[in-house]
């Protein structure tokens, strides 16, 4: 088929230099977004980092930035134009505070992946791998996700089967794949071998439940589908190939630790490990099958229809597809085509195919260090992807891309910034030898850590505010106060116990209070109600400190996020191996806010 060139990407150099004026500012401005919330009023953090009052940084921030003073716009091109390292405009030279909240929220806008011009843009990577390919119509998936993941599977699953078949690959490995809405989606929408490899076995436990009850209403879904021509996929169904099981190797895992690796198992080892748990694959309805000769074929239409539900078994309830071959219309098509398709049924039986268009949900740990044939016995040349990948797993599925030459291609969007592991944090508590953050070169030669508290501002959803999904300011100022209180009335700075979801518990501040005492396993009994609600009315008035204080960490958040994707994104040009790589805004933000999907192949594939 005919293939379109590569959207020009961004050379190696540029996404570097974006890398360093962002890193430039951010050196200034993360103190507002490594400060904790929780901290705001017992460290008083307003007085600390904003000369500001609380009234204009809101007010400045509610603004559009398209109203903005023409001459802090200016100020900012000039500042930004003469490459000030020390952004003297924006904080203070000898406080450090923010002094203009104006030039604050231009520069955050300035260094957002929108206004960098460091991402690729969708339709055209779209338009570059499709090539003559027809397009696929199939399934939908709003009728078994929510709108939110709908949204994020049927993009994602055409970018993903557009590189496959860019490429000429059949074999995708979803790495943290949950529950299997997109690795299902992917094999039954687009037929692609899938295997899900996720670290949670309640992820799979869950499919089982869903799939228990798609069998229970899987004929009224299949009436309703079958209404629409345009979902009616007969003829496919029919010629796909369908194997009874899968034979799999043993493995064995080490427990489940950052550093944990996936090993090969020895012969004659006594060492007790974790195995590799391959769920929803053997059972007994499919096990049971047995060859059928070619001398039953012609008799055996109904079968061919009971095993065809039987691979319902197979799949989570999500993985549906509109295919009956009991209910077709066999008058109308020739006894030769049936033949044929029968005799080809037949040899990808006896061969046991490997081409068989299912999902296979295993369950196992993955690490940088995992060898993926350990799991999977008939890998081969294949995409990696990853939707929503936590933590350090987006870092590993991007380092175990480069270094796996089977690995192909590779699509991920990663989440929970929060859990990754920084080399430069809390080094002395630390062994890993692979870490979440920096990856590229740059950053690890500068040294550069984030902080926690800072990767969980980039969590943060700049989109949804601006669209008038507020912060829950009170339920943040219900806990900093219980915080003064926890330090002056109990001595207690830090404790092991986390207070958790106790405000949609509560119904009033003091409520509240007394709960997350017991919680915290504190004595509230010294503590009369007079004296909680004393604390109360000593803060109320400065709630708006706390309001304006959250809205500079949403305005900085994408940043944030920018530095983490900028660096993934560099740490991939610096690999030899690869041919194209770039960041791709792939879902609608405000829909789901951890939008950007990392995107590379591998050389021998775009030559």
């Amino acid at each position: 088929r005919a293939r379109g060139a590569l959207p020009a990407q961004l050379p190696a150099a540029e996404a570097e230099a974006g890398l360093r004026r962002l890193a430039r500012f951010l050196e200034r401005a993360l103190p507002l977004c490594r400060a904790h919330t929780t901290e705001f009023y017992t460290r008083g953090l307003w007085d600390q980092l904003v000369a500001a009052r609380p009234e204009a940084v809101l007010q400045a921030l509610q603004r559009p930035l398209s109203e903005a003073s023409g001459a802090a716009a200016v100020q900012w091109a000039l500042v930004f134009h003469t490459d000030d390292k020390t952004f003297s405009d924006v904080f203070c030279e000898n406080s450090k505070k923010l002094i203009n909240v104006h030039l604050f929220a231009l520069a955050a806008n300035h260094y957002s992946l929108s206004n960098l011009g460091v991402c690729t843009p969708l339709k055209e990577i779209l338009e570059a791998l499709r090539g003559d390919s027809p397009g696929t119509s199939g399934i939908k998936t709003d009728e078994f996700m929510n709108n939110k993941k709908s949204h994020e599977v049927q993009a994602m699953s055409e970018l993903v089967d557009k590189i496959a078949k860019y490429c000429g690959l059949k074999q995708v490995i979803d790495i943290g794949s949950g529950k299997g809405y997109l690795s299902s989606f992917l094999s039954m929408q687009y037929n692609l071998k899938v295997y899900g490899i996720d670290s949670s076995k309640t992820n799979t436990n869950g499919a089982h439940e869903r799939n228990r009850k798609l069998k229970k209403h899987w004929k009224t879904y299949q009436s309703r589908a079958r209404a629409n021509p345009e979902t009616q996929r007969v003829e496919k169904a029919n010629d796909r190939p369908m194997k009874n099981e899968i034979k799999c190797k043993d493995i064995n895992e080490k427990p489940l630790s950052n550093n944990s690796s996936l090993q090969s198992q020895d012969q004659g080892t006594t060492q007790d490990f974790i195995p590799c748990v391959f769920t929803e694959v053997a059972i007994s309805e499919t096990s049971k099958q047995t060859k059928i000769n070619l001398a039953q074929a012609q008799s055996d239409e109904s079968k061919l229809s009971e095993e065809a539900l039987a691979i319902l078994s197979i799949l989570p309830a999500d993985a549906v597809e509109v295919f009956s071959s009991s209910q077709c219309n066999y008058g109308k098509t020739c006894e030769e085509e049936k033949a044929q398709r029968k005799v080809a049924f037949l040899k990808a039986e006896v061969s046991k195919s490997s081409e068989s268009n299912l999902y296979f949900p295993l369950t196992s740990y993955i690490s940088a260090e995992t060898e993926l044939s350990d799991i999977i016995t008939d890998l081969e040349d294949c995409v990696m992807v990853g939707l929503h990948t936590c933590g350090d797993l987006a870092a590993n599925t991007l380092r175990i891309f480069t270094a796996k030459p089977e690995i192909q291609a590779v699509c991920s969007v990663g989440c929970c910034y929060h859990l990754l592991s920084e080399q430069y944090e809390n080094q002395e508590d630390c062994t890993e030898e692979v870490w979440g953050f920096p990856m590229c070169q740059y950053l690890k030669d500068k040294g550069w850590c984030c902080g926690r508290n800072a990767r969980m501002s980039a969590c943060l959803a700049l989109e949804r505010v601006a669209v008038g999904q507020m912060l829950p300011t009170e339920s943040l100022f219900y806990r900093a106060v219980l915080q003064v209180i926890i330090e002056e009335r109990y001595g207690v700075a830090k404790s092991d116990r986390h207070v958790g979801k106790i405000y949609s518990k509560s119904s009033s501040f003091l409520d509240y209070v007394r709960k997350s005492l017991k919680k915290l396993e504190l004595d509230d009994s010294k503590l009369p109600d007079s004296c909680i609600m004393d604390y109360y009315e000593k803060y109320k008035h400065r709630i708006n400190e706390l309001e304006a204080f959250n809205m500079l960490k949403v305005v900085l958040a994408p940043c944030v996020e920018v530095l983490i994707l900028l660096d993934r994104l560099c740490y991939l040009k610096e690999q030899n191996n690869i041919a194209w790589s770039g960041l791709v805004k792939l879902f609608d933000p405000v829909k789901s806010p951890r939008c950007y999907a990392v995107i590379a192949l591998k050389k021998q594939l775009c030559l």
